[in-house]
């Protein structure tokens, strides 16, 4: 497998876990030719190094402060990435922004990487999605979905989504 999807966050900060929820509606409802790792990564900052190292495409989904309304998306590829994350809205995005330096620095660097980012409503404690970022949760997804055609995976919906 050379492409990996890393859906990054807190599910116990509001908005802040919608990077999580995506990847496990990837992995819930659809099927992807070839085979790809789609990863929780959660809050793991530098433990998702390994992940980093062993594919040559790597997809993060993760809430980024845009400076713009909530829910706006926006795709941000290699060099475009490290600014944004200069802003932290949590903890975790010093993980990320570790991580993506560390693997610079080991040489560890994707052929390619790209981040699909959302401008998050709300990162206070909670389980839910605040409603504007859940109800982009099938736009990021269809993001994610083009950028994986684009490196020649084919998408089918699981038989139980249909």
């Amino acid at each position: 497998m050379d492409i990996c999807i890393i859906g990054v966050g807190n599910i116990l900060m509001q908005d802040e876990g919608v990077g999580p929820k995506v990847a496990d509606i990837l992995k819930r409802d659809y099927i992807f030719e070839p085979n790809i790792e789609i990863i929780d990564g959660g809050t793991l900052g530098l433990d998702l190094l390994p992940y980093i190292e062993k594919h040559k495409k790597i997809l993060i989904i993760d809430v980024v402060d845009f400076g713009k309304e909530p829910g706006f998306i926006k795709i941000l590829r290699g060099e475009e990435i490290p600014p944004y994350l200069k802003t932290k809205l949590s903890v975790h995005h010093v993980g990320v922004q570790d991580l993506l330096e560390v693997a610079r620095l080991m040489d560890f660097m994707p052929e390619e990487l790209v981040l699909v980012g959302i401008q998050p409503e709300s990162i206070d404690l909670g389980l839910d999605l605040t409603p504007i970022i859940g109800g982009k949760l099938k736009k990021l997804t269809e993001e994610v979905l083009k950028i994986l055609n684009s490196w020649g995976i084919k998408c089918a919906l699981q038989s139980h989504q249909k």
